[in-house]
């Protein structure tokens, strides 16, 4: 792939990634003033995820580094807007969410159900449902990782 086509399409998927992520928020509640911020958010998760990926990272060690991205970039944002971290991580996060592999993992289960054992539909079942599990592992601790830094009550130490 030459350069233009990478940024062109990482450009495509920030933009496609910022409309659920706005669309969440707005299910959530969240206040207008921050809905740019959860869609600029959402963009650079999935971004920085999609461009981790492009350069060899697994799916779900690239999403759980661009979940502590957009938890640190909620941080400073909720220190400058005197907001929760949550207003602005939770809806962005949501573009990340597996529902590609879980919606397999379902359709091999129900699969095993309708004809029977198959080793083939027992190796899907599995390899979706743990790359699920994997990925959302990788969203909650990206996400409670850098809170846990900087609100610690004790120290390190």
């Amino acid at each position: 792939m030459t350069f233009y086509s990478i940024i062109l399409a990482l450009i495509n998927d920030m933009i496609f990634a910022s409309i659920p992520a706005v669309g969440f928020a707005l299910v959530f509640n969240v206040p207008q003033k921050a809905l740019i911020y959860c869609a600029i958010g959402g963009a650079i998760g999935h971004g920085s995820r999609y461009l981790m990926m492009h350069f060899g990272i697994s799916i779900e060690w690239a999403t759980f580094f661009a979940a502590m991205a957009v938890s640190l970039i909620g941080i400073h944002w909720s220190h400058r807007f005197m907001a929760h971290p949550k207003v602005f991580t939770v809806a962005a996060l949501i573009p990340m969410v597996p529902g590609v592999f879980a919606f397999k993992a379902m359709i091999a289960l129900v699969e095993l159900n309708r004809r029977g054992y198959s080793e083939q539909l027992i190796a899907d079942l599995l390899e979706n449902f743990l790359k699920a599990m994997f990925i959302i592992a990788g969203l909650a601790v990206g996400l409670a990782m850098p809170g846990l830094l900087f609100y610690r009550r004790k120290p390190i130490v």
